[in-house]
């Protein structure tokens, strides 16, 4: 029988028994280089029993191991009415298989189950392969450029600016004549000197006159992609002398930067627009960034697989005030009471498939960001979901390190680090089901008291094993919310909490975190959670319930059974940021995250399975760093000195 009918039969079928699970599509989506991600339709369960439980090897291994089960979602509504927003998640489970190897093929297993019966096919069994880091093309044409004030020998075939390297472009008018293209598996290799253009220039040998920017549309192939890449005999500049793009790829399909510097831009490189165009399998690696307003942006659905790694951004905002955007909280900086957007996003972008990690990210309004979409599409390869967002070092947030605010699902927020931001640290306003995990990220000095920005009725969040200096405020409603093993260490701000659960729905869990209340403070724990059957989304003043202490909270909600109460003492080296000085400018190779091996914290998280895999002792620690092992590097692999923390 055709499989949809068998499930348009199924569906009606759920509406005579609808605690019953109907299964229905399941979707393998786009493998990053170390996680992978998964989706699966269902109707029914409507008691929300049922369950996923996965399980994954290495192709050719016999030992299946246990991965994170699929997220129940469903149902949750994501609104914010003055953007005319109003969705609907629908029903179904999803997740990801976590830290896996690049380049390697899994054998993933997933098993539907519900104790009031499954209606169609309940086991599915995939092969799936990580990526590996996109490389140039070892047998395709080296063509040479150098920059027009080069006088030493050179390397046939040689050009004497990028785009005629590119397409055999001419001058003036002739530039947009593309007689002579490069080809899938081509590398430009670009020879170390200034590329700046004169854009009022007639004739100026290296751009396009009048704009100064650059529109490179070729179609390399993953096989194939087109490089364009420092030859390594010094640094390679494109000075864009204040224009507004530098480069234009969203016509392009991939391509490689690498080695690059970038500098004096508005977009360095811009990738794709909204419902118009976008690049595909673009890859940045190795450059910097210099004095840009937009390091590398897309806004199209169906851009994907972008590899955005080991770059420096530094983008044109205040290098030694921190300064927000809402006048009456920072007008003390100065008469403006707020700053100026020179510098938007390091890296901003929609679609499936993208890899932004180890990007040293400083000065701009907001680092890492999902393009706040609005409504996702039904098609899976139009959506935000699975992107990796990892090991970033973000310094001097304007507004937020990373924002996750389109997300759909399984975005992968892990193991960052971020030092001054001024309204939120890792936000998702919102997230149109998730899951979006929040896993393994430090977080430094947040003004604000939104340590997590989780606003606009976002739904699906895994919260895991996060160190925290700062409040947990967010009082919007949000739903699917799951805390494990994170520390929230308050700064004695007055009149404030040290955590906020704002629970829409039946739906939420939290255990085995570590707090430290703010002196002086009485209400320290802030509760929101609906009766049976109800939903929170807009709850009366009332509706909340305030608690003193830890104990308090466990005792009236059954939640937090295994947390406890901790306090700076237990770092090796950590004092708390002021609260009192809001635009201070802390530096993050003046703080030590780790834990003393004797404390409180220690021993005392939750396992779970390929996020906390291979803890020393009886039990994980709690927050990012495990006592015992080596502290992490964060930012690029290249990058052994610190040009933004001093």
């Amino acid at each position: 029988m055709n499989l949809s009918l068998l499930y348009c039969l199924a569906v009606a079928v759920s509406f005579e028994s609808d605690h019953r699970t109907v299964a229905g599509p399941f979707v393998v989506e786009h493998p990053t280089l170390m996680n992978l991600g998964f989706e699966w339709s269902i109707q029914g369960d409507a008691n929300r029993n049922g369950t996923v439980a996965v399980q994954f090897r290495p192709t050719g291994e016999t030992t299946w191991r246990d991965a994170l089960p699929l997220v129940r979602i469903g149902g949750e509504n994501v609104y914010r009415r003055r953007e005319n927003l109003d969705y609907t998640v629908p029903q179904g489970f999803a997740g990801s298989i976590l830290n896996l190897q690049p380049d390697t093929e899994y054998e993933c297993r997933f098993r539907l189950t519900d104790p009031d019966g499954t209606v169609g096919e309940t086991t599915h069994t995939v092969r799936v392969r990580t990526r590996s880091e996109p490389q140039p093309f070892d047998k395709g044409r080296i063509l040479h450029v150098y920059p027009p004030d080069h006088q030493g020998p050179r390397q046939e075939p040689s050009f004497t600016s990028l785009l005629q390297a590119y397409y055999g472009a001419g001058l003036g008018d002739w530039s947009v004549v593309w007689e002579r293209r490069a080809q899938p598996g081509d590398t430009i290799l670009l020879h170390a000197g200034l590329y700046k253009p004169e854009r009022y220039n007639y004739v100026d040998p290296l751009m396009t006159p009048f704009d100064g920017s650059m529109s490179l549309t070729l179609k390399g192939t993953a096989e194939k992609p087109i490089t364009i890449k420092a030859a390594g005999d010094g640094e390679v500049i494109f000075d864009g002398d204040g224009n507004h793009r530098m480069f234009d790829v969203m016509a392009s399909r991939f391509h490689i930067f690498e080695g690059l510097t970038i500098r004096n831009t508005d977009v360095a490189i811009f990738a794709g627009q909204k419902e118009v165009l976008g690049a595909v399998g673009l890859a940045v690696k190795n450059c910097r960034f210099e004095h840009v307003g937009f390091g590398v942006w897309t806004e199209f659905a169906g851009s994907s697989d972008f590899y955005i790694c080991d770059n420096l951004f530094l983008g044109r905002d205040d290098r030694f005030r921190l300064i927000g955007w809402t006048g009456p909280l920072w007008a003390s900086a100065g008469p403006y009471g707020s700053h100026r957007l020179s510098s938007y996003y390091a890296v901003k972008v929609y679609g499936p498939g993208h890899v932004i990690a180890r990007n040293a990210i400083a000065y701009f309004h907001d680092g890492i960001g999902i393009s706040t979409y609005g409504t996702p599409p039904t098609d899976p390869e139009q959506r935000a979901s699975a992107i990796d967002i990892l090991d970033n070092d973000i310094h001097m947030m304007n507004d937020d390190f990373i924002e996750t605010d389109g997300a759909v699902h399984n975005v992968r927020v892990m193991n960052n680090r971020g030092v001054n931001a001024a309204h939120g640290g890792y936000s998702a306003q919102p997230a149109f089901g998730g899951p979006v995990y929040f896993i393994g990220n430090l977080l430094y000095h947040v003004p604000s008291v939104n340590a997590f920005k989780f606003s606009a009725k976002t739904a699906g969040l895994l919260v895991y094993h996060n160190t925290i200096i700062g409040e947990q405020g967010s009082e919007d409603p949000t739903s699917n919310v799951h805390f494990r093993n994170n520390l929230f260490l308050g700064r004695d701000t007055p009149d404030r909490g040290i955590m906020t659960w704002p629970n829409a729905t039946e739906a939420h869990s939290s255990d085995y975190n570590g707090f430290r209340p703010n002196r002086g403070v009485a209400a320290q724990y802030k509760w929101l959670s609906p009766k049976a059957g109800q939903r929170l989304y807009e709850p009366a003043a009332d509706a909340w319930r305030v608690f003193g202490s830890l104990a308090e909270l466990r005792s009236a909600t059954q939640q937090e059974l295994h947390g406890i109460e901790v306090d700076y003492d237990i770092f090796e080296r950590l004092s708390s940021p002021s609260p009192n000085l809001r635009h201070a400018v802390y530096h993050a190779a003046d703080l030590d995250f780790r834990i003393r091996a004797d404390s409180r914290a220690v021993d005392a998280g939750q396992v779970i399975p390929t996020v906390n895999d291979g803890f020393i002792g009886r039990a994980p620690d709690l927050g990012a760093l495990e006592a015992g092992k080596p502290a992490p590097k964060y930012g690029p692999r290249w990058l052994t000195w610190q040009p933004f923390y001093r």
